[in-house]
């Protein structure tokens, strides 16, 4: 592949640990990757994308950074702190304001500029924003939503390469995915190094039929990216999207039960909004003979655990603990 200009924003490689109580509940070999500690301001999976995207935006010598998501966004949270760490000013177009807790007062640490906007205007909103930035006198650099570019997906074909040079080849992997960057840099990486395992994105937000040719696409142009040209197919995308139904952010029992069987199992703790509902995920497909008792399945956890003190997810899963203490 070819070797993209790159900073130094993670803490790499991230561990890959075993879960040896709940995999004796579960009669498989179950393992976790732990993009969580990826080490900028909380973690996850967005450090290793914006080691890419930012080392654009340097190279063309910008001096404010944009990029927009949800109010309890690891993404922008991510993005705020790389742009601390760089020098450079943060402004994030976020919808729906909530509680300032969680992400959002992360976000305001780290000194980031915020604009609300309805999820309507979300595109536009940020366009507008980087105009504004440019009518300033300011160099703007937009990531987008997510850093689901080719150049960020780009990252998680690296990803997958550092999993398989710490000796590790599991039957499937699986993952939140939602704007599909990382799925389609496992993807198009799983192409390119000959790796045959199964890669399952659980959505945590859109329909597999919207998820698949996105992913496909991306894939393609992040192969091109790195020098090695393939095509992708939506069928070569497996997006399992049961889970995704109660919509995006929306905490039901399902990631109630999933967070506290791994805290109390493992002591990992996994996010109300992407881990949660990816894990809840894996445990019902498990419980359905999914995955094979011979196999090695890898949770390729991607951080986000400050929405875990969200003031609405908080007082949710306080409670749960309390009931069933």
């Amino acid at each position: 592949m070819n070797t993209l200009p790159r900073l130094s924003l993670a803490a790499l490689p991230t561990p890959v640990q075993p879960l040896p109580r709940l995999s004796a509940e579960l009669g498989f070999r179950l393992l976790v990757k732990r993009d969580d500690l990826t080490g900028l301001a909380f973690g996850g999976n967005k450090t290793r994308k914006l080691e890419l995207l930012l080392a654009e935006a340097q190279a063309q010598e910008a001096e404010v950074v944009l990029t927009t998501g949800a109010a309890q966004s690891n993404h922008c949270r991510q993005t705020a702190a790389a742009a601390a760490r760089l020098g450079l000013a943060c402004h994030l177009v976020l919808m729906e304001p909530p509680k300032p807790s969680g992400n959002l007062l992360l976000d305001g640490l780290l000194g980031a500029h915020v604009t609300w906007t309805p999820r309507t205007r979300r595109d536009e909103a940020l366009q507008e924003a980087a105009e504004a930035e440019r009518a300033a006198g300011r160099r703007p650099y937009v990531v987008p939503y997510g850093g689901s570019n080719a150049l960020g997906a780009a990252a998680y074909a690296y990803a997958l390469e550092e999993l398989l040079a710490q000796g590790f080849t599991p039957d499937a992997i699986v993952f939140a995915t939602s704007s599909g960057g990382t799925q389609a840099g496992l993807v198009a990486g799983a192409r390119l190094l000959g790796f045959r395992g199964r890669i399952l994105g659980i959505s945590v937000d859109e329909p597999a039929d919207v998820l698949r040719p996105r992913v496909a696409a991306l894939a393609g142009e992040t192969a091109a990216l790195l020098g090695k040209p393939a095509d992708f197919r939506p069928e070569d995308v497996v997006v399992e999207d049961a889970y995704a139904a109660p919509g995006y952010g929306v905490l039901t029992e399902a990631e109630i039960r999933a967070i506290l069987r791994l805290a109390r199992a493992e002591g990992l703790l996994v996010d109300p909004v992407y881990t949660g509902r990816a894990m809840a995920g894996l445990l019902d497909l498990a419980s359905q003979g999914y995955f094979a008792r011979d196999e090695t399945v890898l949770f390729w956890h991607t951080g986000g655990t400050p929405a875990l003190f969200a003031a609405d997810y908080a007082e949710a899963l306080q409670g749960a603990a309390s009931d069933i203490i």
